[in-house]
């Protein structure tokens, strides 16, 4: 029932999330009469593999978290969120309120042993090698070398589980690529990360950096990927926009733009959010998937995808298997 558009949007990106993977069922939880209205208008056929769960109170989108936690406790996000706590449901997709998402799904499936809040994390295009993970996406704004260390480890984990890479390359984003560079935090985190096994650390990570290709994971605070994340967002639509302005300068311009249309049409099927929809909450014992607000079909497909990557790959145990070996460590930096 969340975003933008709710099940008009939803309900046609479950079709062909069946189209695609046939063995997958799916719960909906939220008003049946809407959900059923859309079922049959987008003629979906295999609805023996759907369940439909009638919520009594939806998360609105400007709801305090606090609130939809205490108040909201037969909402659609929370009785999918104990769908995925009861064993009953692998993964969780909402395009809900995030801040309720992420108190909700804390309080519900709870964290991961050692593991004090869930990280945002994200793919973002790049030149080579279709994208990176990028996290902390801003679940958590300020964060010490033991929280970074964390994170190493759960983008880690989940670039080998999604990209199938057997060492993922692994920075931390700070102002400069030398070792005195940054402040103790992140000269702390830099040491810690180095130390853990089976980690293919590469250091500091300048922000030009982070759209090159060499790196498969960036590990940043809260604060810092957030800011990232929207200033791409904001260049690639300024460079979108910019680009159609000068086609359309005058009769050459447009004569120029009909000529190089499919280089830019490949241009811009690359930079396509769409296809990094898909927001994961790393940390917690289960798995939610944050799509955003305003995704369309395609882009919720893309987010419903990932949950099933995910589910196959069981990320969260490979999670809690690789912090379990660096306990030791993570507990000494704590000290």
């Amino acid at each position: 029932m969340g975003g933008d558009f709710g099940p008009s949007v939803t309900i046609p990106a479950v079709k062909k999330a069946l189209l695609a993977h046939p063995k997958v069922s799916f719960q909906l939880f939220g008003d049946s009469q809407l959900i059923n209205q859309e079922l049959n208008h987008h003629r979906v056929k295999s609805q023996s593999q759907i369940q439909i769960f009638q919520s009594e109170d939806d998360v609105k989108m400007d709801d305090p978290p606090a609130l939809a936690l205490k108040n909201k406790k037969k909402s659609s996000m929370r009785l999918a969120l104990e769908a995925v706590r009861d064993g009953r449901a692998n993964a969780c997709v909402s395009a809900g309120n995030t801040g309720a998402l992420m108190g909700i799904s804390r309080f519900i499936l709870k964290m991961l042993p050692g593991i004090d809040r869930p990280a945002i994390i994200s793919a973002i295009p790049t030149l080579i090698n279709d994208h990176v993970y990028l996290l902390d996406l801003g679940a958590n704004v300020e964060c010490d070398e033991k929280r970074l260390a964390q994170f190493a480890i759960m983008g880690n984990e989940l670039a080998k589980c999604l990209d199938n890479i057997e060492e993922p390359t692994v920075g931390l984003l700070n102002v400069g690529e030398e070792e005195i560079k940054g402040h103790e935090k992140l000269r702390k985190a830099s040491e810690l990360i180095g130390s853990l096994d089976s980690m293919n650390y590469a250091g500091f990570v300048e922000g030009n950096k982070i759209f090159s290709g060499d790196y498969q994971v960036v590990v940043t605070d809260g604060f810092t990927g957030n800011n990232v994340l929207k200033a791409s967002e904001g260049l690639s639509h300024y460079l979108s926009i910019k680009i159609k302005k000068a086609f359309e300068r005058n009769w050459w311009t447009r004569l120029c733009g009909l000529l190089a249309k499919p280089v830019i049409g490949a241009f811009k099927a690359e930079i396509n959010p769409e296809k990094y929809n898909g927001a994961c909450l790393i940390g917690l014992r289960g798995i939610v998937i944050k799509s955003h607000g305003s995704a369309n079909i395609n882009a919720t497909f893309c987010a419903i995808e990932e949950a099933v990557q995910q589910s196959h790959e069981k990320l969260p145990q490979k999670i809690r298997d690789q912090l379990e070996r660096a306990s030791g460590k993570l507990s000494d930096a704590s000290a």
